[in-house]
């Protein structure tokens, strides 16, 4: 008899339906499974067999053949092992074909017929819903995060027991439902507060300006002077997450097995922040079946790079494309993937391999070479795509000392949210969602530059010899903090100031 159920199989974040077609006919004993399977895949038959006679079911000692169509899609993972049972299942006249009809079925079996938790449930959901169907199957453990699609009946199940006492009629299951409100708006760990940093007046507001406007920022200072401090309080004046941020990022984590215990959505904005030693797939995303990298990871958040300079150079030039495109195409001989790579890049770097380059109080050390052969691992056009280069110097006892606190993250991020609300209201439904992400044809509209504005902007580009992309980026910066300021117009000020985050370019990497 021959059976069909509904499963999917993801390529990347996409995916497509797939049939799993059951035919159990007369013959020797065997257990085949077709159809493009993956290591992981083809361990299904083992637990399948196991938890159906484990939970009480006929395991047919008959010929079993199992497509899982279409077969020309790769299919990785365990998530095959349910629909995989209820096929069997079918065939054999335990379970009606009517009744399976309309579900799609997600789940691993452990050998006592119990499901266990899949990753990637979030996005197969999504695929399913896309493709038409409204309910779907799923192990109880990821009922919340496949409850967040909208329009689908998620029925919870424990056991492959369970399943068939729904299935006959025997047995009630409540599909599961979650309050999208209370999970986005739940908190969660402390943030910590900018009013923690002392001193460093400048690099608290040039990166308010980078988180008014999603600008890509580079510290450069000395040991100790709080780059990476001020890096880690960045997320925390970001504006909050909307839920369809949140359900984008929530996509990628449950495709990477990061998701939480408990915690079905990710309700914070990511800070990835990887090793120097991280490699090119590390940071991008790879691998034989392509999975998401750092990059892909702080989508909608920050990826901080520390000590930027002892990067390997292959890893610092595969940033360039997805911080130009805002997306990561991972390309192999079974087909590509893309993932999105919306991020702020936020970069920490001595001046020097010693660190004390211009310091005032400690002498540098370094020749003038080993300088140059410092800074130049980070190439012109990797610097080209960083909209603000900021200089973090030594703080001074004073302000160390001082007892009062700087000013804190909660009030900086009323700025930052406001400054959001005019680039919402701006970009309107062009897919853009902030200053640092306009197109060439968006900056033209939106960058007005006062008389005096343009002419200094003039003179500065001559003079510090500025390529076309570094000129758009000097006017979304300035559109920025024209937005902070409330002015509709780029005034000589505000261009001034976007001109000033670019003037480490001359002094560390002249030429």
């Amino acid at each position: 008899m021959l059976a069909m159920v509904k499963s999917v199989a993801l390529n990347g974040l996409d995916g497509q339906v797939v049939r799993v077609e059951v035919d159990v006919s007369n013959g020797l004993p065997a257990f085949d499974l077709v159809g493009l399977p993956g290591a992981a895949c083809r361990e299904s038959r083992d637990r399948v067999r196991s938890a159906m006679k484990n939970s009480g079911f006929e395991f047919p000692a008959r010929r079993i053949t199992v497509n899982l169509a279409p077969a020309d899609l790769r299919k990785e993972g365990p998530v095959y092992d349910l629909p995989i049972a209820v096929g069997i299942l079918t065939a054999t006249g335990q379970l009606e074909q009517s009744m399976v009809d309309r579900f799609v079925f997600l789940g691993e079996l452990s050998l006592n017929g119990q499901l266990r938790e899949v990753t990637g449930v979030l996005p197969n959901v999504l695929v399913a819903r896309e493709q038409g169907f409204r309910a779907v199957v799923v192990p109880r453990d990821n009922a919340a995060e496949a409850a967040l699609v909208r329009d689908m009946q998620v029925y919870p199940v424990e056991s492959l027991g369970q399943l068939s006492r729904f299935m006959r009629g025997e047995e009630e299951i409540t599909p599961f439902a979650v309050d999208e409100h209370t999970l986005l708006h739940s908190c969660g760990e402390a943030m910590p507060d900018m009013a923690d940093v002392r001193g460093q007046a400048a690099a608290r507001r040039a990166l308010e300006v980078a988180a008014a406007g999603g600008h890509n920022v580079l510290m450069v200072g000395t040991p100790g002077s709080g780059k990476t401090m001020l890096a880690r309080r960045l997320p925390g004046i970001l504006p909050d997450l909307t839920f369809e941020e949140a359900l984008e990022i929530t996509k990628i984590y449950s495709l990477a097995g990061l998701l939480k215990p408990g915690s079905p959505l990710v309700t914070k904005r990511p800070f990835r922040s990887p090793h120097h030693s991280a490699s090119a797939v590390g940071l991008v995303g790879g691998g034989r079946y392509p999975r998401p990298g750092e990059i892909s990871l702080a989508h909608h958040g920050i990826l901080f790079l520390d000590e930027l300079p002892e990067f390997h150079r292959d890893v610092l030039e595969a940033l360039r494309q997805p911080l130009e495109d805002g997306v990561v195409t991972i390309s192999r001989v079974s087909g590509a993937v893309t993932y999105p790579a919306g991020l702020m890049l936020v970069a920490a770097s001595n001046p020097c391999p010693c660190g004390y380059l211009g310091d005032p109080v400690r002498q540098c050390t370094c020749t003038p070479y080993q300088i140059q052969r410092y800074l130049g691992r980070i190439s012109g056009p990797l610097l080209d795509r960083i909209d603000i280069h900021l200089e973090v110097p030594r703080v001074d006892y004073e302000e160390l000392a001082a007892r009062e606190p700087g000013e804190s993250s909660a009030e900086i991020k009323k700025r930052v949210q406001r400054a959001r609300e005019v680039q919402r209201r701006r970009f309107g439904s062009s897919g853009v969602a902030c200053n640092a992400r306009m197109t060439p044809a968006q900056v033209r509209r939106y960058c007005t530059l006062s008389r005096e504005a343009r002419s200094l902007l003039s003179s500065f580009f001559r003079q510090m010899h500025l390529s076309a992309r570094s000129h758009d980026r000097v006017l979304k910066t300035a559109r920025t903090i024209a937005d902070l300021a409330g002015s509709d117009v780029i005034e000589a000020a505000h261009l001034a100031e976007a001109v000033q985050y670019r003037s480490l370019e001359g002094r560390y990497w002249p030429g």
